[in-house]
Protein backbone atom coordinates (compact mmCIF):
# COMPACT_ATOMS: atom_id res chain seq x y z
CA UNK A 1 0.00 0.00 0.00
CA UNK A 2 1.41 3.44 -0.91
CA UNK A 3 2.55 5.66 1.91
CA UNK A 4 0.93 9.02 2.60
CA UNK A 5 3.78 11.25 1.47
CA UNK A 6 3.38 14.98 2.05
CA UNK A 7 5.03 17.49 -0.26
CA UNK A 8 5.57 21.06 0.87
CA UNK A 9 5.76 23.54 -2.00
CA UNK A 10 4.85 27.17 -2.58
CA UNK A 11 5.50 29.72 -5.35
CA UNK A 12 6.94 32.13 -2.77
CA UNK A 13 10.08 30.01 -2.63
CA UNK A 14 10.84 31.10 -6.19
CA UNK A 15 10.61 34.78 -5.18
CA UNK A 16 13.98 34.47 -3.43
CA UNK A 17 16.42 35.76 -6.07
CA UNK A 18 20.13 35.76 -5.16
CA UNK A 19 20.98 37.52 -8.43
CA UNK A 20 22.02 36.83 -12.01
CA UNK A 21 24.30 33.83 -12.40
CA UNK A 22 23.97 32.66 -8.81
CA UNK A 23 23.90 28.84 -8.66
CA UNK A 24 21.10 28.80 -6.07
CA UNK A 25 18.57 30.12 -8.59
CA UNK A 26 14.78 29.95 -8.70
CA UNK A 27 15.17 27.58 -11.67
CA UNK A 28 16.06 24.84 -9.19
CA UNK A 29 12.53 24.69 -7.82
CA UNK A 30 10.88 25.56 -11.10
CA UNK A 31 12.08 22.34 -12.74
CA UNK A 32 10.94 20.30 -9.72
CA UNK A 33 7.53 21.93 -9.58
CA UNK A 34 7.08 21.45 -13.34
CA UNK A 35 7.81 17.75 -12.84
CA UNK A 36 5.17 17.59 -10.10
CA UNK A 37 2.64 19.25 -12.40
CA UNK A 38 2.83 16.40 -14.92
CA UNK A 39 -0.37 14.32 -15.23
CA UNK A 40 1.26 11.16 -13.88
CA UNK A 41 2.12 12.97 -10.65
CA UNK A 42 -1.37 14.21 -9.89
CA UNK A 43 -3.13 12.99 -6.74
CA UNK A 44 -0.12 10.97 -5.64
CA UNK A 45 0.91 13.16 -2.72
CA UNK A 46 -0.57 15.16 0.11
CA UNK A 47 -0.18 18.92 -0.42
CA UNK A 48 -0.65 20.47 3.02
CA UNK A 49 -0.94 24.14 3.77
CA UNK A 50 1.67 25.63 6.08
CA UNK A 51 2.60 28.94 7.63
CA UNK A 52 5.84 30.93 7.96
CA UNK A 53 7.88 30.22 11.05
CA UNK A 54 7.31 32.77 13.78
CA UNK A 55 10.12 34.69 15.46
CA UNK A 56 9.65 32.42 18.47
CA UNK A 57 10.21 29.31 16.36
CA UNK A 58 13.18 30.80 14.48
CA UNK A 59 14.72 31.79 17.83
CA UNK A 60 14.88 28.13 18.81
CA UNK A 61 18.04 28.02 16.69
CA UNK A 62 19.00 31.61 15.88
CA UNK A 63 20.01 34.69 17.85
CA UNK A 64 17.84 37.81 17.86
CA UNK A 65 20.54 39.92 16.14
CA UNK A 66 20.69 37.37 13.34
CA UNK A 67 16.91 37.40 12.91
CA UNK A 68 16.94 41.20 12.85
CA UNK A 69 19.71 41.32 10.23
CA UNK A 70 17.84 39.00 7.88
CA UNK A 71 14.54 40.80 8.53
CA UNK A 72 16.20 44.09 7.57
CA UNK A 73 16.51 42.81 3.98
CA UNK A 74 12.72 42.60 3.64
CA UNK A 75 11.56 44.65 0.65
CA UNK A 76 15.08 45.51 -0.50
CA UNK A 77 15.91 44.71 -4.10
CA UNK A 78 19.38 43.51 -3.14
CA UNK A 79 21.36 42.89 0.03
CA UNK A 80 24.58 40.97 0.64
CA UNK A 81 24.74 39.10 3.94
CA UNK A 82 28.01 37.26 3.30
CA UNK A 83 30.22 36.62 0.24
CA UNK A 84 27.95 33.76 -0.94
CA UNK A 85 24.54 34.79 0.37
CA UNK A 86 22.51 37.59 -1.19
CA UNK A 87 18.83 38.44 -0.98
CA UNK A 88 16.01 40.12 -2.85
CA UNK A 89 12.79 41.79 -1.74
CA UNK A 90 10.99 38.57 -0.75
CA UNK A 91 13.93 36.47 0.41
CA UNK A 92 13.14 37.01 4.08
CA UNK A 93 9.53 35.93 3.57
CA UNK A 94 10.62 32.87 1.57
CA UNK A 95 13.13 31.86 4.25
CA UNK A 96 10.53 32.12 7.01
CA UNK A 97 8.13 30.02 4.98
CA UNK A 98 10.84 27.43 4.24
CA UNK A 99 11.48 26.97 7.94
CA UNK A 100 7.75 26.79 8.57
CA UNK A 101 7.38 24.10 5.93
CA UNK A 102 9.91 21.80 7.59
CA UNK A 103 8.35 22.41 11.01
CA UNK A 104 4.90 21.54 9.63
CA UNK A 105 6.30 18.40 7.99
CA UNK A 106 7.68 17.27 11.34
CA UNK A 107 4.39 18.00 13.10
CA UNK A 108 2.50 15.95 10.51
CA UNK A 109 4.70 12.85 10.65
CA UNK A 110 4.86 12.92 14.46
CA UNK A 111 1.06 13.22 14.71
CA UNK A 112 0.52 10.53 12.06
CA UNK A 113 -1.21 12.85 9.57
CA UNK A 114 1.45 11.85 7.03
CA UNK A 115 3.78 8.85 6.83
CA UNK A 116 6.71 10.89 5.57
CA UNK A 117 7.35 14.24 3.95
CA UNK A 118 9.61 16.19 1.61
CA UNK A 119 9.93 19.97 1.99
CA UNK A 120 10.77 21.25 -1.49
CA UNK A 121 11.91 24.66 -0.34
CA UNK A 122 14.47 27.36 -0.83
CA UNK A 123 16.58 29.06 0.34
CA UNK A 124 18.38 26.01 1.70
CA UNK A 125 19.42 25.90 5.33
CA UNK A 126 22.13 23.58 6.62
CA UNK A 127 24.99 26.12 6.44
CA UNK A 128 23.16 28.82 8.43
CA UNK A 129 24.71 29.27 11.87
CA UNK A 130 22.93 30.44 14.98
CA UNK A 131 24.25 33.98 14.53
CA UNK A 132 25.02 34.40 10.83
CA UNK A 133 24.18 33.35 7.28
CA UNK A 134 26.48 31.09 5.30
CA UNK A 135 26.65 29.29 1.98
CA UNK A 136 23.36 30.49 0.39
CA UNK A 137 21.46 29.79 3.66
CA UNK A 138 19.49 32.32 5.75
CA UNK A 139 17.82 30.14 8.40
CA UNK A 140 18.70 26.55 9.25
CA UNK A 141 15.45 24.80 8.33
CA UNK A 142 16.43 21.33 9.56
CA UNK A 143 17.91 22.55 12.84
CA UNK A 144 14.87 24.73 13.57
CA UNK A 145 12.54 21.78 12.98
CA UNK A 146 14.65 19.50 15.19
CA UNK A 147 14.62 22.06 18.00
CA UNK A 148 10.86 22.41 17.57
CA UNK A 149 10.34 18.67 17.91
CA UNK A 150 12.46 18.53 21.04
CA UNK A 151 10.86 21.57 22.65
CA UNK A 152 7.23 21.16 21.62
CA UNK A 153 6.51 17.59 20.50
CA UNK A 154 7.98 15.64 23.40
CA UNK A 155 10.78 13.95 21.45
CA UNK A 156 14.14 13.19 23.03
CA UNK A 157 16.26 11.63 20.26
CA UNK A 158 16.47 12.83 16.65
CA UNK A 159 18.76 11.60 13.88
CA UNK A 160 19.79 14.11 11.20
CA UNK A 161 21.29 12.58 8.06
CA UNK A 162 23.00 15.06 5.75
CA UNK A 163 23.99 13.70 2.34
CA UNK A 164 24.56 17.10 0.70
CA UNK A 165 27.87 17.59 -1.10
CA UNK A 166 28.89 20.22 1.44
CA UNK A 167 29.25 19.72 5.16
CA UNK A 168 26.33 21.14 7.16
CA UNK A 169 28.39 23.29 9.49
CA UNK A 170 25.34 25.08 10.89
CA UNK A 171 23.49 21.87 11.67
CA UNK A 172 26.54 20.32 13.31
CA UNK A 173 27.19 23.36 15.48
CA UNK A 174 23.52 23.59 16.52
CA UNK A 175 23.72 20.22 18.29
CA UNK A 176 27.43 19.68 18.91
CA UNK A 177 27.11 19.49 22.69
CA UNK A 178 23.89 17.50 23.05
CA UNK A 179 22.96 13.83 22.85
CA UNK A 180 19.39 14.67 21.84
CA UNK A 181 20.42 14.94 18.19
CA UNK A 182 22.77 12.60 16.36
CA UNK A 183 24.20 14.39 13.31
CA UNK A 184 25.55 12.16 10.52
CA UNK A 185 27.15 13.75 7.46
CA UNK A 186 28.74 12.55 4.25
CA UNK A 187 30.46 15.35 2.30
CA UNK A 188 33.23 16.18 -0.13
CA UNK A 189 36.34 17.15 1.83
CA UNK A 190 38.29 19.35 1.96
CA UNK A 191 35.77 21.67 0.41
CA UNK A 192 33.43 24.48 1.44
CA UNK A 193 32.80 25.22 4.30
CA UNK A 194 36.00 23.56 5.54
CA UNK A 195 34.45 21.80 8.52
CA UNK A 196 33.48 18.15 8.87
CA UNK A 197 36.74 16.36 9.64
CA UNK A 198 36.40 12.79 10.86
CA UNK A 199 37.71 13.87 14.28
CA UNK A 200 34.82 16.34 14.79
CA UNK A 201 32.65 14.12 16.98
CA UNK A 202 30.93 16.46 19.43
CA UNK A 203 31.71 17.86 22.87
CA UNK A 204 30.44 17.42 26.43
CA UNK A 205 27.18 15.50 26.51
CA UNK A 206 27.31 15.42 22.71
CA UNK A 207 30.63 13.60 22.44
CA UNK A 208 30.15 10.85 19.86
CA UNK A 209 26.83 12.25 18.62
CA UNK A 210 28.40 13.89 15.58
CA UNK A 211 29.65 11.49 12.91
CA UNK A 212 31.43 12.88 9.87
CA UNK A 213 32.41 10.88 6.81
CA UNK A 214 34.64 13.21 4.77
CA UNK A 215 34.99 11.98 1.21
CA UNK A 216 37.28 12.57 -1.75
CA UNK A 217 35.55 13.37 -5.01
CA UNK A 218 34.39 10.66 -7.38
CA UNK A 219 32.27 8.58 -4.99
CA UNK A 220 29.39 6.71 -6.63
CA UNK A 221 26.24 4.83 -5.65
CA UNK A 222 28.19 1.84 -4.33
CA UNK A 223 30.35 3.98 -2.05
CA UNK A 224 27.37 5.78 -0.53
CA UNK A 225 25.51 2.48 -0.17
CA UNK A 226 28.39 1.00 1.84
CA UNK A 227 28.53 4.06 4.12
CA UNK A 228 24.81 3.98 4.82
CA UNK A 229 24.65 0.22 5.29
CA UNK A 230 27.81 -0.32 7.32
CA UNK A 231 28.02 2.85 9.42
CA UNK A 232 24.77 4.81 9.45
CA UNK A 233 22.42 1.84 9.91
CA UNK A 234 24.13 0.19 12.91
CA UNK A 235 24.67 3.51 14.68
CA UNK A 236 21.03 4.46 14.10
CA UNK A 237 19.92 1.15 15.59
CA UNK A 238 22.06 1.79 18.65
CA UNK A 239 20.76 5.34 19.01
CA UNK A 240 17.05 4.49 18.52
CA UNK A 241 15.86 7.85 17.17
CA UNK A 242 12.24 8.92 17.48
CA UNK A 243 12.41 10.91 14.24
CA UNK A 244 14.76 10.96 11.23
CA UNK A 245 15.43 14.18 9.35
CA UNK A 246 17.40 14.35 6.09
CA UNK A 247 19.23 17.31 4.59
CA UNK A 248 18.75 16.12 1.02
CA UNK A 249 21.32 17.70 -1.26
CA UNK A 250 21.40 16.68 -4.90
CA UNK A 251 24.79 18.26 -5.60
CA UNK A 252 26.35 14.80 -5.14
CA UNK A 253 24.79 13.81 -8.46
CA UNK A 254 26.92 13.02 -11.50
CA UNK A 255 27.44 16.23 -13.47
CA UNK A 256 26.67 18.76 -10.76
CA UNK A 257 28.72 21.91 -11.48
CA UNK A 258 29.71 22.41 -7.82
CA UNK A 259 30.78 18.87 -7.00
CA UNK A 260 32.78 15.86 -8.03
CA UNK A 261 30.51 13.02 -6.92
CA UNK A 262 28.80 10.47 -9.16
CA UNK A 263 25.52 9.51 -7.52
CA UNK A 264 22.74 8.47 -9.93
CA UNK A 265 18.97 8.48 -9.58
CA UNK A 266 19.22 4.87 -8.38
CA UNK A 267 21.67 6.00 -5.73
CA UNK A 268 19.33 8.69 -4.42
CA UNK A 269 16.46 6.21 -4.32
CA UNK A 270 18.62 3.66 -2.52
CA UNK A 271 19.77 6.12 0.16
CA UNK A 272 16.14 7.13 0.66
CA UNK A 273 15.20 3.49 1.01
CA UNK A 274 17.83 2.97 3.70
CA UNK A 275 16.64 5.89 5.83
CA UNK A 276 12.99 4.97 5.26
CA UNK A 277 13.66 1.39 6.34
CA UNK A 278 15.43 2.68 9.45
CA UNK A 279 12.51 4.98 10.18
CA UNK A 280 10.05 2.09 9.74
CA UNK A 281 12.12 -0.10 12.05
CA UNK A 282 12.98 2.45 14.72
CA UNK A 283 10.45 5.28 14.85
CA UNK A 284 7.11 4.35 13.30
CA UNK A 285 8.22 5.51 9.86
CA UNK A 286 8.72 9.13 10.90
CA UNK A 287 10.89 10.60 8.15
CA UNK A 288 11.17 14.16 6.81
CA UNK A 289 13.47 15.37 4.04
CA UNK A 290 14.31 18.99 3.31
CA UNK A 291 15.86 20.15 0.04
CA UNK A 292 19.36 21.54 0.32
CA UNK A 293 21.75 21.82 -2.65
CA UNK A 294 21.70 20.54 -6.22
CA UNK A 295 22.67 22.75 -9.15
CA UNK A 296 22.45 20.60 -12.27
CA UNK A 297 18.81 21.16 -13.17
CA UNK A 298 18.24 17.89 -15.01
CA UNK A 299 19.92 15.87 -12.28
CA UNK A 300 18.02 17.72 -9.58
CA UNK A 301 14.67 17.12 -11.23
CA UNK A 302 15.22 13.41 -11.87
CA UNK A 303 16.86 12.83 -8.49
CA UNK A 304 13.95 14.39 -6.60
CA UNK A 305 11.51 12.32 -8.68
CA UNK A 306 13.38 9.11 -7.75
CA UNK A 307 13.34 10.05 -4.05
CA UNK A 308 9.62 10.78 -4.13
CA UNK A 309 8.87 7.42 -5.79
CA UNK A 310 10.85 5.69 -3.07
CA UNK A 311 9.12 7.63 -0.30
CA UNK A 312 5.64 6.84 -1.59
CA UNK A 313 5.92 3.41 -3.17
CA UNK A 314 9.33 2.02 -2.29
CA UNK A 315 9.89 1.73 -6.04
CA UNK A 316 12.53 4.34 -6.76
CA UNK A 317 14.80 1.76 -8.39
CA UNK A 318 14.55 -1.80 -9.67
CA UNK A 319 14.82 -4.65 -7.21
CA UNK A 320 17.86 -5.99 -9.07
CA UNK A 321 19.68 -2.67 -8.72
CA UNK A 322 18.63 -2.49 -5.07
CA UNK A 323 20.15 -5.92 -4.43
CA UNK A 324 23.33 -4.94 -6.27
CA UNK A 325 23.78 -1.84 -4.14
CA UNK A 326 22.92 -3.72 -0.95
CA UNK A 327 25.82 -6.06 -1.68
CA UNK A 328 28.23 -3.30 -2.70
CA UNK A 329 31.70 -3.76 -1.25
CA UNK A 330 34.27 -1.45 -2.89
CA UNK A 331 37.35 -0.75 -0.71
CA UNK A 332 36.87 2.60 1.06
CA UNK A 333 39.73 3.79 3.26
CA UNK A 334 37.77 6.85 4.37
CA UNK A 335 34.88 4.66 5.54
CA UNK A 336 37.30 2.54 7.55
CA UNK A 337 38.60 5.73 9.20
CA UNK A 338 35.11 6.99 10.01
CA UNK A 339 34.08 3.61 11.39
CA UNK A 340 37.18 3.46 13.59
CA UNK A 341 36.31 6.88 15.01
CA UNK A 342 32.65 6.00 15.50
CA UNK A 343 33.48 2.74 17.30
CA UNK A 344 35.07 4.80 20.08
CA UNK A 345 31.55 5.88 20.97
CA UNK A 346 29.33 3.26 19.31
CA UNK A 347 30.81 -0.22 19.88
CA UNK A 348 29.57 -2.68 17.28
Amino acid sequence: MPRQTAIFKDPLFMEHDPGFGHPESLDRLQVIYEMLDQPEQQDRYLLPSFAPATDEILALNHTKPHLARVAATDGKTFASLDPDTTTSAKSHAAARLAAGAVVEAVKMVVSGEADNGFALVRPPGHHAEADHTSGFCLFNNIAIAAHYALENLGLERILIVDWDLHHGNGSQHSFYDTNQVLYFSTHQYPYFPGSGAVTETGSGAGKGYTINVPLPGGQDDQAYARIFNELLAPVARSYQPELILVSAGFDISLGDPLGLMSVSNDGFAYLTGVVQSLADELCSGRLVLALEGGYDLAGLRSGVAAVLRELRDGKGLSEQNRKTLAAAAPPLIFLDQAMAEAKKHWPQ
